[in-house]
């Protein structure tokens, strides 16, 4: 009796998370009631699913869909309240967790089940409702990056194994494992633990043509130079360099070659007219043909 009052406590409140996350994306009345289902009945279906239990939970009891589908309902139409129960919704979900979890070790025990069913089987039915949420809300689930949530599972799974192993009573041992899983849930919550955070984040790079294996040319199209040199060819330094530039920079024909070979030639300014040797030329030219303008 003590464990369907807590279940109907904890699908409760599951439906209205389910139904404030629904909310936040948008969603109708359909949607919203979908998703509250989906979060409060969906961890002990996927269980039922998986390990071959039947009839499911909600097939046997279908007035868990009107509680759920009420639930929701309320939530919408009084969601401005909602703010005010923060820490209430906090304890109610971890009320949840506890009984989601020692329903699942139950439903493995009854089917004959060890340890590692049993633990895998907890699990399922205590974070898959909030799973199928996130992903339904189009977010990252979180049970992945928040307070420790599934982590706590295990404990209740030990100490509800354990404490039948020593003999003790199933009534004292399910309220112990109930009281373990709240309580952890609860610190973790309070001092805000959390699992060590992978972080990855891969280097974007520009993919250049030359580091392509292969390269097909094409007809009209100009190949790629991939620019490959030989380690043995030798790297020009700074002179080098400077007496190629200025090789490439010397004038080219007749004039080039009579400077490049021979000794060099003086040749007289011709615009120097104060000079003997230019007044002598100038006097040859007019005695030979040029007409004195005197």
């Amino acid at each position: 009796m003590l464990l369907t009052v807590l279940f109907i406590i904890g699908i409760t409140a599951e439906a209205m998370t389910g139904a404030l996350a629904a909310g936040r994306q948008k969603m109708d009345l359909f949607g919203v009631i979908m998703v509250a289902n989906v979060t409060a009945l969906g961890g002990g279906s996927v269980r039922d699913m998986l390990l071959g239990h039947y009839p499911l939970t909600w097939v046997e009891n279908p007035h868990y869909l009107i509680i759920v589908s009420v639930a929701a309902l309320i939530t919408v139409f009084t969601s401005s309240l909602m703010k005010y129960f923060r820490v209430l919704f906090l304890v109610l979900d971890s009320v949840g967790l506890a009984v989601f979890t020692v329903f699942g070790i139950r439903v493995a025990q009854d089917m004959g089940h060890g340890l590692i069913v049993a633990l895998v089987s907890a699990l399922i039915t205590g974070i898959m409702g909030g799973v199928l949420r996130d992903i339904l809300c189009n977010r990252i689930p979180l049970v992945f990056h928040k307070e420790l949530y599934a982590s706590v599972v295990p404990a209740g799974v030990f100490v509800y194994l354990g404490m039948l192993e020593l003999g003790v009573s199933e009534g004292i041992t399910i309220i112990t494992s109930l009281l373990t899983v709240f309580l952890l849930r609860v610190i973790a919550i309070y001092f805000k633990w959390s699992l060590p955070v992978f972080d990855y984040q891969e280097k974007e790079y520009t993919r250049l043509n030359r580091t392509t294996l292969f390269h097909l040319h094409r007809k009209g199209t100009s190949r790629l130079s991939y620019n490959f040199t030989s380690p043995l060819k030798k790297k020009d330094t700074g002179t080098q360099k400077k007496a190629k530039k200025n090789r490439g920079s010397r004038p080219s024909g007749p004039s080039a070659e009579l400077q490049s070979s021979g000794p060099a030639i003086h040749v007289p300014d011709q615009d120097n007219t104060n000079s003997p040797g230019s007044s002598a030329l100038r006097e040859r030219g007019e005695g030979e043909g040029g007409e004195n303008v005197d």
